[in-house]
Order: structure tokens, then C-alpha cells, then sequence
């Protein structure tokens, strides 16, 4: 018996340090639902990699719990769970409506003066997994508003009123605003040489870009909850979007 203990720890201990994580991700939760804080890095639903995703991690900390919609695996932000199928019924009701409101903040590249810009353009996922715009593509709305602006970049908020893939990283692409880092549509890594004056990376390392991700974060979701009291949670930036938006907004 012992010795079974002493086989069995490690398994224990790696459980409890996941659900230590979650619990450390969680922004809201009730009886019925949860909103966490999903890091970049780690998919919604379980891929090809094994890793441990984002469902599997919230089945460890609630038995029963089913994630409502997805972020793409680099994406970071709030992200929608209920713990029973009442509650995940509820609120597929209400994305179904496109009654959630969803608030991601983009950091794209060059200035504009974007004012609720409405981007309807038709999106179509190709064999290869690229999305474009096209005629025979499903409708897509974003509505696009600018925060912040700095010398060659803008920090907007985007609202996707449809939630097809790779929305709004193609539209803002189709609008001549990508997004840093998104190299698939057009986007370009951000370097501290390219935007801070005098400064020189060491030459025996090369540079490393301020994000390596696509500069996407799920800032904000509204939804009614199951006691039909709405909820706004709001999602602070992680640490690399953070960093990002400080060296813009110093070098600008």
C-alpha cells in the first residue's frame, strides 16, 4: 500500500498543480459559469500535440464543464465556460443570437482613425487552412474602433459580430491594417531596433521580436448569466501585449 502511494503521488501532485493553474486563471465564476483568463499558448480544445488544453484542464477543476466558443491557440483573453449542459445551453442560446458581445484589442500596423468601421466582408476557408475574402464566402461583420495611436501603429478594438475563423485578423488585413506579428495575412514581427531611436541590439545575439505571437487579445465578453443579471468582464493584458503597448507608447 505504501509503495502504491508513493507511485501514485507524482500523478497527484501534477493534478493538483493544474488545477492550481486554473484556479489562478479564473476572472468570474458562479454556480453556473466561469470566465478565465486563457494564456497565449494553449488550445481551447485538445490538438494534435497532446498538450493539455484548456477543456481538459477545466474537466480536472469541475467535472462537467464545457468550454462555449474558442480562441485560436495564440489568442489570449476571456474566455466563456458553464459547468452543466443548463448552463452551456443558455448561453449557446445567446451567441447563437449574437447576443454576447465580444471586445478584442489588436495591435495593428500603420495609423488610422477608425470610428465603429464596419468591415463586411465574406470569408472563405481554403483547403489549406487560409481564410480570404471572397464572394463565395459566409458573411462577416467587425466593427472596428481606434484607442490609441502611435507612430506606425494603432491599438483598436475589435468587435466580431459573426464568429468566423481568423475573422478579424483578415479583415483587418483586407482594410490595409494587419496585425504585428501575424505573418500568415501580411502582418510583421515588431522589433525594439524599429521603433526606439539609437537603440542596437547586441551584435553577437540577434534580436528577438517584442511579441511572437499575433497581437490578439479577448479583452471583453457581456452575457446574460442564468439569472438573467448581465455580466461585463473585463481581461487585463498579459505580460507580452503589455510590453508592446509600453514601448509604443514610449517611442512614439
Amino acid at each position: 500500500m505504501g509503495l502504491y502511494l508513493v507511485l501514485l503521488y507524482p500523478v497527484i501532485e501534477k493534478r493538483r498543480m493544474r488545477q492550481s493553474n486554473f484556479k489562478d486563471w479564473i476572472l468570474f465564476e458562479d454556480e453556473d459559469l466561469i470566465v478565465i483568463h486563457k494564456p497565449p499558448y494553449i488550445s481551447t480544445l485538445k490538438d494534435r500535440t497532446g498538450a493539455d488544453s484548456v477543456l481538459e484542464l477545466a474537466t480536472e477543476y469541475h467535472k462537467n464543464c464545457q468550454v462555449c466558443h474558442r480562441l485560436d491557440k495564440e489568442t489570449s483573453g476571456a474566455l466563456l465556460l458553464a459547468k452543466h449542459p443548463q448552463a452551456y445551453k443558455h448561453v449557446n442560446i445567446q451567441f447563437a443570437e449574437r447576443t454576447v458581445e465580444k471586445i478584442y484589442h489588436a495591435v495593428a500596423e500603420g495609423v488610422h482613425e477608425l470610428k465603429d468601421m464596419e468591415i463586411d466582408l465574406p470569408l472563405l476557408i481554403s483547403a489549406s487552412g487560409m481564410v480570404r475574402v471572397a464572394k463565395a464566402g459566409k458573411t462577416s461583420t467587425t466593427i472596428v474602433g481606434s484607442l490609441s495611436q502611435y507612430k506606425n501603429h494603432t491599438l483598436v478594438a475589435c468587435k466580431p459580430v459573426t464568429g468566423r475563423m481568423h475573422q478579424i485578423r483578415v479583415h483587418m488585413a483586407a482594410i490595409g491594417a494587419p496585425l504585428v506579428a501575424d505573418e500568415t495575412y501580411g502582418g510583421k514581427q515588431l522589433y525594439l531596433s524599429a521603433i526606439k531611436k539609437k537603440y542596437r541590439p547586441k551584435a553577437t545575439n540577434a534580436e528577438r521580436p517584442l511579441m511572437r505571437r499575433v497581437a490578439l487579445h479577448a479583452y471583453s465578453l457581456k452575457f446574460n448569466d442564468l439569472n438573467d443579471e448581465n455580466q461585463h468582464i473585463k481581461c487585463p493584458y498579459p505580460k507580452d501585449f503589455r510590453t508592446v503597448i509600453s514601448q509604443l507608447t514610449r517611442n512614439s
